[in-house]
């Protein structure tokens, strides 16, 4: 489903690139508030034209001069963001040398070429590599050479140079030389791997095509293209693929099977979403035995199934639209495994969110599922993985992740008294301590088999020590806890709710109450804040930056309940939140009062940008990516893309109470007049199907209208003319894209490097 939404390696810097110099800048007038860290570019920023458009729901009537902005189709739009884009070149020229620097830096620490584990299925090995020197990835397969363990084949793989018996099966990097921009959503191997199935979008909107390559002749065949295709699932005779197409506001509603090697073109229709707030995905359950057809809303689904042997059987019906209610299915040995929050009764649980149940495939028919994991109030599934005899969940125990893993068949039918056992981690062996005792005899049960206490010595889970040493210090991850601290923290937001905020630091770079930070929020569709490894925050980390990331209600820190909390009429919090967590860093000294930062990607920008509105002072720089700002007259406007959808985000503002709170928050339409307002870079993209690229810029014209004209000098916009709102998103490009906004941050900050 498409939300407004939002790694690599290491290596440590020369102690020479560490050394911080703040410049602070006379050239602000003794009334601005704001410091500058050097003169504004000598041209004017862009004055766009005002055309008068008023806007009236429910009594309310504003104007919105910029409102022509949203028409993509006026040249003057364009006129327009070229004019921005000159004005940021200027504004950044003299920050060339330090970008430079940075992004050299980032490159650096990129390993010469970049190789995902290879991945056994059949007789092949698959795996991606991205070439040295190469901006994109490139899918490969070869014949595994023998059946000696996955850890053996991995180090022929990574130890040995590629050989003649690799395949190509597809390059991006030729695509993007043949094209200019490229952007593969799926790929999808047929299961006799003979073919492979794509998707591909070569403008950076998120329009793509369907293509299919015969892996024997390395063609393509032209009766395969589709345009609008989205999710992909082969039969398991491979002479079916099925997909998704998009409808013109590029909503997944409809799900085809196409017939391959037919002379003529032989496709049906197999389902159809008529309700415009539900998209449509398609994907094939681990095992590859059927094919799942999932229709979603923000909060509800609604699940079928295919036979994916014998997928001219059609649909059936595995789990009914409620509202509300979602369903999650996998299948292992004739069974359907099922995470779902639907409502059972209080007696049976008392908890909050996702659960497991589970069916049987002939029981398909049955409106009763079989419960088998509740877990507590502490405890919240989120996730399931299910593999070739294993279950592995995925939990939130009070915002921390926890894996757990267990052993097929699940066993619930097995009646038995409490009991209590030992159970050792490393040997994963366990043996029965004590179990409740049940006088059988006076209850007629004469037959039932006692449990033996077992006291026997726990066999070692590897009987060559040697080899058990050898194979552990292979194995040893690399941890760079003594150079970088994380912590996390619980800061309390406006209504006493503790928000969990999670901080990372050098632990020789940085100076309590000294340093400068950045702060990074998203907040929204109940998705998890990315806090995964990312080494291009080392060249802040190493210059004494901190890092920190808000986990505001409304996303999915804390489950289902903190999503809600976080959206509709409580949207609000979420901004609450990142506030409290700004003045946290503040206050703690963990960041200098004046040298705070915050970033936030699309809906992230409408929580970073409302809460510059609440509170600007506090912020001394901020980036907006490809933002979410204009919300108000997005949502009025139910032809764009997302618009129904983000109803159940953040409601419907044809709605009286809706209108209200969306009009409370929205960045664009509270921008606090004649403030000092903190430097901004807004990044944009002309493509963008998600963020239209008026919202930035109409809100960069506005800050200009309305804020302390001297701070609103340090206001840039910078759209990209052919990418979309993932980016251009290259190996080494995603560098210089991330230099380019360090170094915009530095600058606002008054920070040269030395």
């Amino acid at each position: 489903m498409a939300f407004r939404a939002l790694g690599h390696s290491n290596t440590t810097l020369p102690k020479s690139c560490c050394n911080i110099i703040f410049i602070h800048s006379s050239s602000f007038s003794s009334t601005c508030r704001r410091r500058s860290s050097s003169p504004p570019p000598p041209q004017a920023p862009p004055s766009p034209k005002k055309v008068p458009f008023t806007v009236s729901v429910h009594g309310k009537t504003w104007q919105d001069p910029y409102h022509w902005m949203s028409n993509v189709e006026d040249p003057n739009l364009l006129e327009h963001l070229n004019r921005e884009n000159v004005y940021a070149d200027g504004f950044m020229a003299d920050s060339l040398k330090l970008r430079s620097a940075l992004s050299s830096e980032m490159k650096a620490r990129l390993p010469p070429t970049v190789s995902t584990p290879p991945e056994r299925w059949g007789p092949w090995m698959y795996y991606q590599y991205i070439p040295e020197g190469k901006e994109y990835p490139v899918l490969c397969r070869r014949l595994e050479m023998e059946k000696t363990g996955w850890l053996k084949n991995f180090v022929f793989h990574y130890g040995m140079t590629r050989s003649e018996r690799e395949e190509i099966l597809l390059d991006w990097n030729e695509l993007a030389d043949k094209y200019g921009y490229v952007n593969v959503g799926t790929c999808r191997v047929s299961p006799d791997h003979n073919y492979l199935a794509y998707t591909l979008d070569i403008s950076g909107g998120e329009q793509y095509t369907l293509q299919v390559k015969d892996l024997r002749s390395g063609l393509i065949d032209p009766k395969s293209k589709v345009n609008g295709a989205v999710s992909l699932a082969w039969a398991q005779d491979a002479s079916s693929l099925f997909y998704t197409q998009s409808d013109e506001n590029q909503r997944p509603y409809r799900v085809l099977c196409r017939k391959l090697g037919y002379d003529h073109l032989c496709e049906f229709p197999v389902f159809t979403e008529n309700d415009s707030s539900f998209c449509v995905d398609i994907t094939s359950t681990k095992d590859g035995k059927f094919i799942t057809v999932n229709s979603n809303s923000r909060t509800s689904s609604e699940v079928y199934v295919i036979d994916s042997v014998n997928p001219s059987n059609g649909l059936q019906k595995l789990c009914s639209r409620t509202s509300g209610v979602q369903y999650f299915v996998e299948h292992h040995s004739g069974l359907f495994y099922i995470l779902t929050n639907a409502p059972i009764p209080e007696s049976q649980w008392s908890g909050q969110g996702y659960y497991l149940v589970r069916c049987r495939v002939e029981d398909i028919e049955s409106t009763k599922l079989q419960n088998i994991i509740l877990p507590d109030n502490d405890m919240g599934i989120y996730d399931m993985d299910i593999f070739d005899g294993y279950l592995v969940l995925f939990f939130n125990n009070k915002g921390f992740p926890v894996l757990c893993s267990l052993n097929f068949p699940l066993q619930i039918d097995l009646k038995m008294p409490d009991l209590v056992v030992d159970y050792d981690m490393s040997k994963h062996t366990y043996s029965i301590v004590h179990q409740e005792e049940v006088n059988c005899d006076s209850v007629g049960w004469s037959s039932i088999p006692t449990f033996e206490l077992n006291r026997s010595t726990i066999q070692e889970a590897c009987s060559d020590k040697k080899e058990c040493a050898t194979n552990l210090s292979s194995q040893r991850w690399k941890d760079f806890s003594q150079i970088y601290c994380c912590q996390r923290e619980e800061v309390i937001s406006h209504d006493g709710v503790m928000v969990p905020l999670t901080i990372v630091y050098s632990r020789q770079s940085w100076k309590r109450g000294q340093s400068p930070g950045l702060l990074v929020g998203y907040g929204a569709y109940g998705e998890d804040l990315d806090k995964s490894w990312y080494s291009d925050r080392l060249s802040l980390l190493d210059r004494g930056w901190v890092v920190a990331f808000a986990d505001v209600r409304g996303g999915g820190g804390g489950g289902p309940s903190w999503h809600q909390s976080g959206s509709g009429l409580n949207k609000q919090n979420s901004i609450f939140d990142f506030v409290s967590c700004g003045n946290y860093l503040v206050n703690k000294g963990f960041v200098q009062s004046d040298l705070l930062c915050a970033i936030g990607w699309s809906a992230g920008g409408l929580l970073v940008g409302a809460a510059v509105n609440m509170c600007p002072q506090l912020f001394r720089a901020v980036i907006l990516k490809v933002p979410f700002l204009d919300i108000c007259n997005t949502l009025l406007d139910p032809s764009l893309p997302l618009t129904l959808l983000d109803y159940e985000e953040f409601g419907n503002p044809q709605l009286q109470s809706y209108l209200d709170s969306i009009l409370s928050y929205s960045p664009y339409d509270n921008i606090p007049p004649n403030s000092c307002f903190p430097s901004v870079l807004v990044t944009a993209a002309v493509n963008d199907s998600r963020v239209g690229v008026w919202e930035g810029a109409k809100w960069v014209a506005k800050v200009r209208d309305s804020t302390c004209p001297r701070c609103s000098l340090t206001v840039i916009m910078k759209t990209s003319m052919v990418g979309g709102h993932f980016g251009e998103g290259g190996h080494y490009a995603q560098c210089d894209e991330t230099a380019y906004e360090y170094a915009f941050l530095m600058k606002a900050l008054g920070i040269s490097i030395e």
